[in-house]
């Protein structure tokens, strides 16, 4: 049995905090810039090299790519062949959370109590999801969520006769309302299947996925395809402005669903889709 302590835990949550904020992962980047010689809007291609000026700047001098450093969400994947000693694995985290927020000076955004709204000074708790998996690691991915994108969510109840046409004019709708508010170019992602809190599950798992990498599945593969296409067009662009540039991405994680049922949900992503893993 391999053991993880407490404070290895919570140093690398705070680490991975900063990180997350302060570096866009390398797939996002080399997505804006690729999206930027392809615009058609000269003045969305003026803004996407503004976020790539941005977003290197940040990177450079360690500090946050966007003001709203988020919420914490957390992913932990732990072995069922590791101990963790010296404390709860969710306490480690908002001990890591509450570092990496604290003395990396990123804004605190998260109150105690959704009607209250007192702030809690240290942007805990954290939002922490734990899978249990093979082998004697733990896998921490620390995905700061803002609020400019994630009060965007939708999640709709389909009748398991709805068509896949129907599916993606929901999916695209939702980008469309949406508008400039995440903040565009967002990466799109959806959960279909499973119930309704599986599926919001899995929209926001499916911004983990590399820009540029498709499901394995041809089938959804297609799907993302004709998403993207019908999304792009739409003529948001980068920042709400106008352009050929309103999505980088689209991914799309199913799931087994009940007979009765089909939830489909989705979740948005920001330009600075941002995320840190690393694995003990």
């Amino acid at each position: 049995m391999r053991e993880i302590t407490y404070e290895q835990i919570a140093e690398t949550v705070a680490r991975l905090c900063i990180q997350a904020n302060c570096q866009l992962p390398d797939d996002v980047k080399q997505a804006v810039r690729a999206c930027r010689e392809s615009e058609r809007s000269p003045v969305g291609r003026a803004i996407l090299g503004d976020l790539e000026e941005n977003f290197t700047f940040a990177g450079e001098r360690e500090l946050p790519i966007c003001q709203d450093t988020g919420m914490a969400v957390v992913f932990a994947q732990l072995g069922q062949e590791c101990h963790i000693t010296g404390g709860l694995l969710s306490r480690a985290v908002d001990e890591g959370v509450a570092r990496g927020y604290t003395q990396g000076h990123l804004r605190l955004s998260v109150v105690a109590d959704p009607l209250r709204r007192v702030n809690t000074n240290d942007n805990t708790p954290a939002i922490l999801h734990l899978t249990l998996v093979e082998g004697d690691r733990l896998t921490l991915t620390v995905a700061p969520k803002g609020f400019g994108s994630e009060n965007m969510t939708k999640l709709k109840m389909f009748n398991p006769s709805a068509s896949q046409e129907e599916i993606e004019d929901f999916i695209v709708s939702c980008v469309s309302q949406a508008g400039s508010n995440p903040c565009p170019p967002v990466i799109v992602g959806v959960g279909l299947g499973g119930t309704s809190e599986v599926a919001a599950l899995l929209a926001k798992q499916a911004l983990l996925r590399p820009v540029g990498e498709h499901s394995a599945d041809p089938y959804y593969a297609r799907m993302e395809a004709r998403l993207l296409e019908r999304i792009n067009a739409l003529g948001i662009g980068p920042q709400g402005l106008g352009g050929s540039t309103t999505a980088l991405s689209v991914c799309v994680l199913p799931h087994a669903t009940h007979i009765a049922g089909l939830p489909c949900a989705v979740n948005l992503g920001c330009h600075v889709t941002r995320h840190a893993m690393e694995i003990l």
